[in-house]
């Protein structure tokens, strides 16, 4: 049921909220005309006494009071209930004066402040990462784009977590159709806790179904600011230091911020490197069952020797060696991740150390397979992107059952076959394979 404009609504707000621990209401001045109703676990009280308390003692008349709330920056005037009740339960302070209502904003903010980039580690340029906070997050880009064009829309989602979601865009460089289909998923997504960008990513992508990412969640603004500038859509999340970057292609995953650094003729070899471990975590394992156990013709003698020599004492087929070791190296790299930082890559080393050591002396496995897994792990970790590093750990098992399946044909099949089932992914109506940046849009672009 809706709200009077000028009805305080303490009591219908205290019906509400009763139960609540945490709900805390007062009266203020000898008459009790003024009342506040607040959640104290969100709000910040030094604010509440400072601006509403002392004052509320000091000010000669309630009007002047009054006035002086009403034009405190960030307040906003009560209106239906659901919104106070919205308001409260973001940490707002519900003013009643009189048959008058505000939301005053008191909000207590909670977060591990501006760190170092994780994920995306960087030698040469800023090294600052997002935050918890969304606010903070828009300052550190704002403070980098510095330009009137930048467009910041807010929305919410989530019925329950009310978690503000921020569009952020260069009003004239950017796509609109690509913003209006942005807008449009966000606003679709119906969930009631929306926690990370990670899981709004997810909700936006609309194919269920799919294995390669489409859209770059990244926890650097320097990319944020570099793909704005090229008329791409960010979005924030409160409560979670990542942002959402759309459309990305495929090149998009494979670079680094320190490219943008480098001489031209470096950055590209950078980039020509990594396309090449790609290339090798993807082929390795399958071209080494193909060569151990189908077609060790097409290899030189000599090489086809040292393998066949290499796994005498392996008493399995080339593919359960493969899948044994990969399985390992799995289990290695989950360790690493799952163990607390103390003891996790001394852990990991030692044990990847001992158990290569003891499966070769056992025969258990060969010598020219721990160096194979070894280059498939080290090639894999040099993507920049963990999204795109994730999917490319699992289409090598794929590809490796191609190659168990139909030889040196399986793994030419798959690699054809890759490049045509990505030539077929768009990124909202974008080729995910186009291999250069999207065009900077003119003033008026589409």
């Amino acid at each position: 049921m809706g709200k009077k404009q000028g009805e305080p609504g303490a009591a219908w707000l205290s019906e509400k909220m009763s139960g609540q621990v945490d709900f805390e209401q007062r009266s203020l001045g000898s008459s009790d005309e003024i009342g506040l109703q607040y959640l104290s676990s969100l709000t910040n009280s030094d604010m509440i006494n400072r601006y509403i308390v002392i004052p509320s003692y000091e000010m000669e008349s309630l009007q002047a009071f009054e006035n002086y709330i009403a034009s405190f920056p960030g307040t906003v005037q009560a209106g239906e209930r659901q919104q106070i009740i919205e308001f409260v339960l973001k940490g707002f302070v519900l003013i009643s004066i009189g048959k008058s209502g505000y939301l005053f904003n008191a909000v207590k903010v909670e977060s591990s402040g501006v760190g170092e980039a994780v994920n995306e580690a960087i030698v040469q340029g800023p090294r600052d990462a997002f935050s918890e906070n969304i606010e903070l997050n828009i300052n550190l880009i704002r403070r980098r784009y510095q330009s009137e064009t930048l467009k910041i829309d807010m929305l919410t989602v989530g019925k329950v977590s009310r978690t503000s979601v921020a569009i952020l865009y260069d009003d004239e460089r950017v796509d609109r159709q690509v913003l209006k289909e942005m807008k449009k998923r966000i606003e679709n997504v119906k969930i009631d806790i929306l926690q990370s960008a990670g899981e709004l990513e997810k909700y936006i992508s609309p194919e269920r179904v799919r294995i390669f990412p489409t859209m770059i969640v990244t926890e650097r603004p320097d990319r944020v600011v570099f793909n704005i500038a090229e008329g791409k859509v960010a979005v924030l999340i409160n409560s979670n230091g990542f942002a959402i970057l759309a459309p990305s292609i495929f090149s998009d995953f494979f670079t680094a911020m320190d490219d943008k650094i480098q001489v031209p003729m470096v950055g590209w070899f950078l980039k020509t490197i990594r396309y090449i471990g790609l290339l090798l975590t993807l082929t390795l394992p399958s071209l080494y069952v193909t060569f151990a156990s189908y077609n060790p013709e097409i290899l030189k003698i000599q090489i086809s020797l040292l393998i066949a020599g290499s796994r005498a004492a392996v008493p399995y087929p080339s593919f359960m060696e493969v899948f044994l070791m990969l399985l390992m190296m799995e289990f290695l790299t989950e360790a690493s991740l799952r163990l607390p930082k103390a003891i996790g890559p001394t852990a990991t080393t030692v044990g990847g150390l001992i158990l290569g050591q003891a499966a070769t002396q056992a025969g258990l496995v060969s010598n020219i397979m721990i160096i194979l897994v070894s280059a498939v792990a080290i090639s894999n970790f040099i993507i920049p992107i963990s999204m795109m590093g994730y999917t490319i750990r699992v289409i090598k098992y794929i590809m490796t059952l191609f190659a168990i399946t139909f030889g040196l044909l399986g793994v030419v099949g798959s690699v054809v076959g890759l490049i045509m089932y990505l030539s077929g992914i768009r990124s909202f109506g974008r080729p995910y394979m186009k291999m250069y940046a999207l065009e900077i849009k003119s003033k008026g672009g589409q």
